[in-house]
């Protein structure tokens, strides 16, 4: 299989002629930031998963940003305090969304508001159907994040949503796009694909 082979028809609709590089690189770069994170919990030796969390947290942003700075076109902007890539005209974000080995269309967000649920309702699909008006406030905030300024309101985003955990690496990855249902915080994907993971020690 050739590397233009590996990118699905989505994803060249999506990215066009840099899809299968996307397709390559994004898995490489999350491997690496769980194998950063996983040593940096080996070397505090702490009882908890603190410091590989946190460390995962930081790294799948670092790692993407430098995985996909040399691509064409690709634009680096700072959301909260992390860069994020613009590429072909998408923002992919990543979204740990379990340390188990559970389907990405169980992915929840943790809250309705904030900057990631702003990022989807501004940047994500349109609803799959009208929000029905049953009387009861889910609390949407009046205002979207000061941060998504910096995006210009024609960039979609693309989710990276993966699970991983520190025994067992990551376990499943899936990009797509999805929009948020404010009653029990769930994504709806509107389309959501598997992503290659690489064997054990194939991020470097």
């Amino acid at each position: 299989m050739t590397d233009e082979d590996a990118a699905s028809p989505w994803a060249w609709q999506v990215f066009g002629p840099l899809a299968p590089g996307l397709t390559r690189i994004i898995p490489a770069c999350l491997t690496r930031a769980h194998e950063r994170a996983r040593d940096a919990h080996q070397s505090v030796h702490t009882q908890t998963l603190e410091a590989y969390g946190h460390g995962l947290y930081a790294a799948q942003y670092e790692e993407l940003a430098s995985g996909l700075a040399e691509l064409p076109g690709a634009e680096a902007v700072r959301l909260q305090a992390r860069t994020v890539m613009v590429v072909a005209g998408h923002v992919l974000y990543p979204l740990r969304y379990s340390k188990m080995d559970v389907p990405v269309s169980s992915a929840k967000l943790r809250r309705t508001s904030g900057l990631r649920a702003d990022l989807i309702r501004r940047h994500g699909p349109d609803p799959m159907q009208g929000v029905l008006d049953l009387g009861i406030d889910y609390d949407e905030p009046d205002e979207l994040h000061a941060d998504l300024g910096r995006l210009s309101p024609e960039t979609k985003l693309v989710l990276v949503a993966y699970a991983c955990a520190q025994h067992s690496g990551v376990i499943r990855l899936e990009w797509g796009s999805a929009e948020l249902r404010n009653e029990d915080r769930s994504l709806i994907w509107h389309h959501h694909e598997t992503l290659p993971i690489p064997p054990n020690g194939a991020g470097n």
